[in-house]
Formats: structure tokens, C-alpha cells, sequence
């Protein structure tokens, strides 16, 4: 645990618990937690993030961010030590299950700090098309997961939304009131003409590309349908075409997939994304499970490169039912639509050009980011009556405390005896 009790506390801070710490390079979470990070410091706020995770390689420089980083341990009472000092204006958990470990400790030792919850994507919805993906089953949303998310979502003055789908399926499908919840997605900068004529042409571009951290399941099993399946059909019609696939995190299973006669090639991280995006000529991204936004396609329509995805890949980032490429979600169409995009011209420009309107108008952080900071600032300053609103989240919280405050007692004190 990093000593930081000579630290000089400024009025406003934030106190981020996070079950990873921050990776933007590797994973299109970590790329949006820095955003929000950086939304927060443009507003005055010191940033201290807190893990139990064990330290990365991939991690950013929490020194060059200046961001506070303190190690801090599972079921482990110096966590209301470390929160009680910093007394923080908010604290922010980066998914629900830092919320259920942390929350009732935040509830009982800073109970004035408006407490956020960062979904990143919906945890029991990718579960649950995950399970009916891999079962051939119906897609079944009512589950333990679903319960425990959802509660976390209440226990929280505000959880944020990645995507407009999910939001609505939030309130729609389970009653959760809008005033709990904020969209907010991913928040880019806009791209002009002059960016785009820097950007290489169609004829200066060759070759697929794929991108992701493997140790996101939707990830791992999108390389495996490219492989197994799509690949080969697209690799007969164009034989000296090659898929390069990038991606932190590889285990063996996808190492093992690589193969140069095929042109089927397994890279590590990209140390520049934008850098392999802008010189590929087509995205590829079938995606056959999923929640939240695709870092990869934002990546994509940002570097002028069109994509071939599904339903899943492009849910929450239509544009008036304009897409940047094809969206289409079987074998033969998705091999169809990749060799069509990579060889006609004319419909890679249109595409590309789709997908810098879909940046624009969906993710322009000029659109979302003063919202947000007006929404935030609106529940600091009238606490009670947002908690006032919420009774249901009361409820949740009083009997959080009174069950997994016990349970966390009772696994330290075991730890204690098991040390002694």
C-alpha cells in the first residue's frame, strides 16, 4: 500500500476504485477510463486511483498523468482508512464488482461523496449472449449477474451508460429510472478534412485487420469464427490478401492460429493502433457476442479504414441506419462483404466517409462532456434529494451494509488467523 498521508488534498478530488489499473493501449476500457480521468482533471479535480490488482507492464505512467496510484487489498479494513483521509468530493468504481466490495465501505466512512458507477459495458447482457451464443439456447437477461448489476446500478447515485441499446434496455426492460442513469459514450475529438487528407488512400492501403485484447471473450471468440470459418472463404477469392490480428493477452490457443501460407498472421499489441488501422484496408470484426461499444470500430472510423461487423459489432453506434461498411451477420455474407469492400473503390470511400459522420455526430465529446460534468455537479450540490429519489438504492444500501459488510469482516479476520 503506497504511503500518501503528507499529500496535500485539494477541495475537489475523485477517488476511482478499480478492479484493473488503466490500460488504453490494450483495451477500449482502460482507453475510456482515461477519458473520463481527463474530463475530471479539466474540471479542476485531483485523480486518485486505487487497485488490488497486481501492477502491468501495460498499465499507463500514473506519475506522467499525475494521478495519485495507491495499492489497496481485498476484504481489508485499511481501505476505509486510505478513503476517510482523502475524503473524497467523489468516488467513481470502474464496474459493479469493485461496487459491491467497496461501496458499503465508501457508504460508511465518506458518506457525503456521490458515488459513480462506470458500467463500460453491461456485464449481464455480454454474459448472457455470451451463454446463448456457446448453448445455441435463448437469450436469457435474468440471471444472478443481471441481479447483482442491477443492484449496484441502484446503490449508486449515477451509473454511466456506454450505449443509447443499453440504456434503454435499463429503462425500459427493468424499470431503472433515467435520473440514475447518465449515456455518456465514448468521447472523441472531431475529425475535419484536414485530418482526413493526411489519412493514406484506398490504393495506398492493403490488407485486413483485427484488434483487441484476448482476454475479452467476445474478442477471443471473434478470432477463432475468422479462423475456423470466415477466413478461408475470403482468403479463396483473394489468395494473396493477409489478416493481421493484433491484440494484448494472447494465450496459446491463439497463437497457435498463426499461419503465414494461410495469410492468417497473430501479432501482439499494436504499439500504435492508429498507425496499423490507417494502413489496412478493411476491419474485420464478427462479433458474435458482446455489450457496450467497440473500441476497435472508433478506432477504425477514426483512421478512414471501413469495417465489415454484425448486429452485435455495430449495436449503439448506427447513425440513421448508416453504417461504415457492411453489417451483416452469417458466414457467407460476412466473407461476401469483405472481399466487396476490399475490392471495389467506390464502396470503400463511401463507407469511410460514413464513418467519420458517425464519429461526428455520435461521439463528439464537445456534445457530451459538459453535460456530464452539468449533471455531476448538479448531484453534489442537491445530494439529498437525489438519494431522496432513489429509496429503492436506500434500501439496497442499508442491507449491503448489514450483509456484505459482515461477510468482509468476518473473510479479514480469517486471513488474520491464517497469517498468524
Amino acid at each position: 500500500m503506497k504511503e500518501h498521508s503528507t499529500h496535500i488534498i485539494k477541495k475537489k478530488n475523485i477517488f476511482i476504485v478499480g478492479s484493473v489499473w488503466p490500460e488504453p493501449q490494450s483495451s477500449a476500457a482502460g482507453w475510456r477510463m482515461m477519458q473520463l480521468i481527463n474530463g475530471f482533471k479539466n474540471e479542476g479535480y485531483e485523480i486518485f486511483f486505487a487497485s488490488a490488482a497486481n501492477d502491468s507492464l501495460n498499465s499507463i505512467d500514473f506519475e506522467k498523468e499525475s494521478i495519485v496510484k495507491i495499492n489497496i487489498e481485498l476484504n481489508n479494513s485499511s481501505f476505509d482508512k486510505i478513503v476517510k483521509e482523502i475524503n473524497p468530493t467523489i468516488v467513481m468504481f470502474d464496474r459493479y464488482i469493485t461496487e459491491e466490495q467497496y461501496g458499503w465501505r465508501v457508504t460508511e466512512n465518506c458518506p457525503q461523496a456521490l458515488k459513480i458507477l462506470d458500467t463500460e459495458d453491461l456485464h449481464f447482457l455480454r454474459k448472457a449472449r455470451e451463454h446463448a451464443v456457446k448453448n445455441s439456447s435463448e437469450l436469457n437477461l435474468y440471471t444472478d449477474v443481471t441481479k447483482r448489476e442491477i443492484a449496484s446500478i441502484l446503490r449508486c447515485d449515477v451509473s454511466l451508460i456506454i450505449s443509447e441499446y443499453e440504456f434503454k434496455l435499463l429503462n425500459n426492460s427493468f424499470n431503472i429510472s433515467a435520473d440514475l442513469l447518465h449515456y455518456l459514450p465514448f468521447l472523441e475529438n472531431e475529425i475535419d478534412n484536414k485530418i482526413i487528407e493526411l489519412l493514406p488512400k484506398y490504393s495506398e492501403r492493403s490488407n485486413f485487420i483485427s484488434i483487441g485484447n484476448f482476454l475479452h471473450n467476445p474478442n477471443k471468440d471473434s478470432i477463432e469464427f475468422l479462423k475456423n470459418e470466415i477466413w478461408p472463404l475470403i482468403r479463396k477469392k483473394l489468395p494473396d490478401a493477409e489478416l493481421h490480428v493484433f491484440g494484448a493477452y494472447a494465450m496459446e490457443s491463439i497463437l497457435a492460429m498463426n499461419n503465414k501460407n494461410e495469410g492468417f498472421i497473430i501479432k501482439s499489441k499494436a504499439d500504435d493502433a492508429d498507425f496499423e488501422m490507417k494502413n489496412a484496408r478493411v476491419c474485420l470484426a464478427p462479433l458474435r457476442f458482446g455489450a457496450g461499444l467497440k473500441g476497435k470500430l472508433i478506432t477504425a472510423m477514426q483512421n478512414g479504414t471501413p469495417n465489415v461487423t454484425t448486429s452485435i459489432g455495430a449495436e449503439g453506434m448506427i447513425e440513421n441506419n448508416e453504417w461504415c461498411g457492411f453489417l451483416v451477420n452469417n458466414v457467407t455474407e460476412i466473407a461476401n462483404a469483405a472481399i466487396e469492400l476490399y475490392n471495389n473503390e467506390n464502396t470503400w470511400i463511401g463507407a469511410q466517409q460514413k464513418g467519420f459522420t458517425i464519429i461526428n455526430k455520435k461521439f463528439n465529446k464537445e456534445k457530451y462532456l459538459p453535460n456530464f460534468i452539468s449533471k455531476i455537479n448538479y448531484c453534489i450540490a442537491n445530494l439529498e434529494e437525489t438519494r431522496r429519489r432513489n429509496f429503492w438504492g436506500a434500501i439496497l444500501n442499508y442491507q449491503s451494509m448489514q450483509s456484505t459488510k459482515y461477510m468482509a469482516k468476518w473473510i479479514e479476520e480469517k486471513n488474520k488467523k491464517h497469517i498468524n
